[in-house]
């Protein structure tokens, strides 16, 4: 009897850790590359999400393990983007539109031509970029963003709120609901 007690327990266990497992996997963001993403748009249509970023960059790296990791904005990036990471130092040729972007090096390193022209020749990382369905409009935006601001971001291009002219972002911000919990103020409780 004991022994079917253990063999129970160790079961639902074993259940409960492949269970959380396979969810956190779900909620991965699923990158790929420039060029499977312009491949995929090829079949069907979605805008592309570009995170450009390189090796040695720490903002990069802290908003891989707490922007991109989130799987509200996983989610969003999957379902409504073909999200692509973009060495900008990568040395790889990338074909796009009939242009071949090259590594340039500089310095101790360089910079992939592609990268330069995502950013608007403005170089700081990480970078993310919004392209649309159709490669013609690229929105660059820079800096390190928590979830809760870059989830504001991804609504607002995945809903093509960019498109509605000048005032769209203010527009969108007055109707926006985040799906995070609002933050509490510190308590003076103490004082």
């Amino acid at each position: 009897m004991k022994k079917l007690q253990i063999q129970l327990v160790l079961s639902a266990l074993v259940a409960w850790l492949l269970v959380g497992s396979s969810v956190s996997r779900a909620q991965e963001v699923k990158w790929l590359t420039f060029e499977q993403a312009v491949e995929l748009n090829k079949t069907e249509k979605r805008k592309i999400f570009i995170d450009v970023y390189t090796d040695w960059c720490g903002w990069c790296k802290v908003m891989d393990k707490n922007t991109f990791s989130e799987p509200t904005v996983a989610k969003l990036l999957n379902e409504k983007f073909y999200p692509v990471k973009f060495d900008a130092e990568q040395t790889a040729d990338v074909v796009f539109n009939g242009t071949t972007y090259k590594f340039v090096p500089y310095g101790n390193k360089g910079s992939h031509q592609l990268a330069v022209a995502l950013l608007n020749k403005q170089m700081s990382y990480p970078t993310v970029v919004f392209m649309d369905e159709d490669y013609k409009a690229v929105y660059p935006i820079p800096g390190y963003r928590k979830a809760d601001e870059f989830h504001k971001f991804l609504v607002f291009f995945a809903d093509n709120h960019f498109k509605k002219g000048q005032n769209a972002w203010a527009e969108f911000e007055k109707g926006y609901k985040s799906p995070y919990p609002a933050a509490t103020p510190a308590s003076n409780s103490g004082r």
